[in-house]
């Protein structure tokens, strides 16, 4: 097919096989409902068995093929074994979406390192674990699309306890370049979404209207230049892009998926 005459079509994941950890969270969510109708076969991962089994429903409802398991990818065997039970359910794996993560703010002096530790752990520790064993399967494959989360905090400081966060972030900034130069020549591509704030479950109270969350609001929209937060369909084109054959030619890049907000 001539792309040139038929440009949509490099956007085209329908069929695609998609793991997505942290599918109960609010990008994970937010990926599952946008892969499943963009065409996706799904194997949502999440710890909290309510949450998916509503996500999962939600998906089904939407005509995709979706196995759900209620896991958090911990360990090695635990990596592995997801990659390997998407294989065995779709017979290949060609996405790779890890949403799981944490975070838990403290000041620094207030803080315990084991909290640091955790932080560290959820959100870089097992994001290269998962990234291993997706490139493990996607190297036989000749291809793949891994798509990381991260977060305008990965560039930018916070002043109000966010050290664990920031440096995990900034940790799966390094990762994403690092896997890009490594897995490129396999016809892997790594890349990365960094968000800053948009409507969630957890963020919802920001968009409310009144004086609290307006005093909070309006000093965050002074840096954003587009004038407003994100909503969920903001991450639709980026998730796309990096999760399709138009992004071949794009690896180790951080997206920045925030109005601007880093750029001044």
């Amino acid at each position: 097919m001539n792309v040139m005459a038929n440009p949509l079509s490099m956007f085209d994941v329908k069929g695609n096989v998609a793991l997505i950890t942290g599918a109960s969270g609010a990008f994970g969510m937010v990926a599952a409902r946008i892969l499943a109708g963009a065409g996706c076969k799904l194997v949502l991962v999440a710890g909290n068995q309510t949450a998916l089994d509503e996500i999962a429903k939600e998906c089904r409802d939407m005509g995709a093929d979706v196995t759900a398991i209620n896991t958090r990818p911990t360990d090695e065997d635990i990596c592995n074994g997801l990659v390997a039970q998407a294989v065995q359910a779709y017979g290949k794996l060609d996405i790779l979406v890890v949403a799981s993560g944490m975070n838990k703010v403290a000041l620094i002096n207030d803080m315990a390192p084991e909290t640091f530790t955790s932080v560290m752990d959820a959100n870089v520790n097992q994001t290269w674990l998962l990234s291993r064993a997706a490139a493990g399967q996607m190297k036989k494959q000749g291809s793949g699309k891994i798509v990381l989360v991260s977060s305008a905090r990965g560039l930018l400081g916070h002043p109000a306890g966010y050290t664990a966060y920031c440096a995990s972030k900034a940790a799966t900034d390094g990762l994403t370049k690092a896997l890009g130069c490594e897995l490129g020549a396999a016809g892997i591509t790594v890349n990365a979404i960094a968000p800053t704030v948009f409507r969630s479950p957890l963020t919802g109270w920001m968009f409310e209207d009144n004086e609290d969350a307006k005093k909070v609001r309006d000093g965050f929209l002074a840096r954003v230049p587009v004038g407003r937060l994100g909503e969920p369909e903001d991450l639709a084109g980026p998730l796309l892009f990096l999760a399709s054959k138009a992004s071949d030619f794009y690896t180790g890049h951080i997206l920045y998926a925030d109005g601007g907000y880093t750029a001044g």
